[in-house]
């Protein structure tokens, strides 16, 4: 069984467990709803990148400045077609739910190294994305954030599996 937690956006609930089957089900309506919502955000953004409220986090002695990503819309269009991100900048995606999140990089311009976060902020595992591929990039364990930062963010700043962020959406003050 997989336990779940359904929170909203930085408040916690009580956890329920889900047999495998309905926690497998439950991932591949959640990839077709967010393929079918990713073509339709495509089909409004015109190429546009997005821009969304932002929070500070903590990572070690570095305070990051993220974009927040909430609805599925917003995922979809994540940071695509920016040119440039200034270096402690990012973006956090926050999802309703713990599960495998996986991602690409069509129609990103820029390399991207991405951290999947547990919600206590500590790092599941992190990966290097290149530009404008649609090869996928999953968390090794169910999550609820995501966090993209510019290329070799997390190796330069001594970051691996393990090591922890904060702010609110972790439930620690920043």
């Amino acid at each position: 069984m997989t336990q779940f937690v359904l929170p909203d956006l930085f408040g916690r609930l009580p956890a329920f467990k889900l047999p495998t089957p309905v926690k497998a089900l439950g991932v591949a309506l959640c990839l077709a709803a967010t393929m079918g919502g990713a073509t339709a955000a495509l089909a409004q953004d015109g190429g546009r990148p997005q821009r969304l409220p932002t929070t500070t986090l903590g990572a070690g002695m570095f305070n990051i400045k993220v974009e927040v990503a909430q609805t599925p819309q917003q995922h979809a269009i994540g940071l695509m077609w920016r040119k440039t991100m200034p270096a402690n900048e990012g973006m956090l995606f926050v999802f309703p739910q713990a599960a495998q999140q996986c991602f690409w990089m069509k129609n990103t311009l820029l390399p991207l190294s991405i951290a999947f976060v547990g919600d206590d902020g500590r790092i599941v595992n992190l990966d290097e994305m290149l530009p404008q591929t649609e090869a996928p990039h999953c968390s090794t364990q169910p999550v609820r954030f995501v966090l993209e930062m510019n290329k070799g963010w997390f190796t330069k700043h001594g970051f691996k599996p393990g090591d922890k962020l904060t702010g609110q959406p972790f439930g620690s003050a920043r």
